[in-house]
């Protein structure tokens, strides 16, 4: 399968101050996918400007007409199945089932105690993450749900008409441990990963293709479990994460060598970040818009 070339846009910008004219020009630059995290706010980023995840994804859609938006990553810790459902619903009419759904269980950054919570253990997060998931399947490809879980319920939840995308818009599950990987073995049209974070800091790129290689293997395994073809699966990686950190970004032929290595472990989808000046996401803007152009071409 060719390798697909997507980018993920930080929400930063006022709308009409520069956020409207990056989705613009995402399309316009032949990406496959522009998506947006979705946090109440994010790392360094925590004391600017930071907006609303689906808010930008709606104004995305009526501003743009081919791309592929989504998440990168919605998580349990500020959001409801019941809720998330009936947005991701309307989302999807306004794209034109143009939605991916990137879902994760969430981690201890801000996310984790900005409701007044403490925050979950990595048990209690697997733990939700476990329910969240398959309740949100059910929400959105059944006209009423009733379901009393632990941490998630609903009473006669109403979502008709549904998602334009039949049977429902798409998730793409990130895990990398053994109960998050079957979930998007079960659950996902596509899985997400990083990497292995514990080698972000003092790994090298050698040792990050066969901790990738490595759970690539476990999510066919975790497939396999179910009688499910991993092939079925789109795999994206979201870059910037391992230690090549920003090195790829430098040259189109940088980024060439760094997305072939990773298309060989059977990654279909590598999501670059829109370059942001003075951040960790500092990257040449007139290089970065040859690699969109210019990439994909030359790994076949």
């Amino acid at each position: 399968m060719s390798l697909r070339l997507s980018t993920v846009i930080l929400p930063v910008d006022r709308w009409h101050a520069g956020g409207r004219a990056k989705w613009l020009r995402a399309e316009e630059l032949g990406f496959h996918a522009a998506y947006t995290y979705d946090h109440l706010s994010w790392r360094s980023f925590r004391d600017g400007p930071w907006f609303g995840a689906l808010p930008t994804l709606t104004a995305a859609a009526t501003a743009t007409e081919r791309l592929r938006l989504g998440t990168l990553v919605t998580s349990p810790n500020f959001r409801h199945p019941v809720t998330l459902a009936k947005e991701l619903i309307s989302l999807d009419d306004v794209s034109g089932g143009r939605i991916t759904l990137g879902i994760g269980a969430g981690g201890n950054g801000f996310d984790a105690t900005a409701l007044g919570q403490e925050a979950w253990t990595p048990k209690e997060r697997a733990d939700r993450f476990g329910e969240f998931v398959p309740l949100l399947d059910r929400l959105l490809t059944e006209g009423s749900v009733s379901q009393q879980g632990t941490f998630y319920s609903a009473e006669e939840a109403r979502n008709i008409p549904g998602c334009v995308q039949r049977p429902r818009l798409s998730f793409a599950v990130a895990a990398t441990g053994p109960r998050g990987l079957k979930l998007a073995a079960r659950y996902g049209q596509a899985w997400v990963t990083t990497g292995d974070p514990k080698l972000y800091e003092t790994g090298t790129p050698e040792q990050s293709v066969e901790a990738l290689r490595g759970q690539v293997r476990r999510l066919g395994n975790a497939c396999a479990e179910i009688g499910r073809d991993v092939a079925e699966l789109d795999k994206i990686l979201l870059h910037g994460f391992t230690p090549d950190r920003n090195r790829p970004l430098e040259s189109v032929d940088a980024f060439v060598d760094f997305a072939g290595r990773h298309q060989e472990l059977g990654f279909t989808e590598i999501v670059i970040h829109w370059p942001i000046p003075d951040s960790d996401f500092a990257a040449d803007k007139a290089v970065f818009e040859q690699i969109a152009t210019e990439a994909v071409a030359q790994l076949g």
